[in-house]
């Protein structure tokens, strides 16, 4: 779980971040940090419509590779 340093230290740089909420790339949400609780991170989309997401999940800056934590299921063979 993200920690409040790293989420206010975000919010003040303006950095933005990636959050990975499963193996998909394209359930991916990209923006910057606006508000957080125990439970929750606000998140403004370059849209600017803000998401409210679960602090479990994987927060990283853009710039930064995805970080592959579902494992690579594009290259398993079945």
């Amino acid at each position: 779980m993200i920690t409040e340093d790293q989420l206010d230290r975000y919010r003040v740089e303006g950095t933005m971040l990636r959050v990975v909420r499963d193996a998909d790339r394209a359930n991916d949400i990209r923006g910057i940090v606006v508000a957080w609780d125990d439970d929750t991170v606000m998140i403004r989309r370059p849209n600017r419509r803000v998401v409210k997401l679960d602090r479990s999940y994987s927060y990283r800056p853009f710039s930064e590779p995805r970080a592959e934590l579902f494992g690579d299921e594009q290259g398993q063979e079945s």
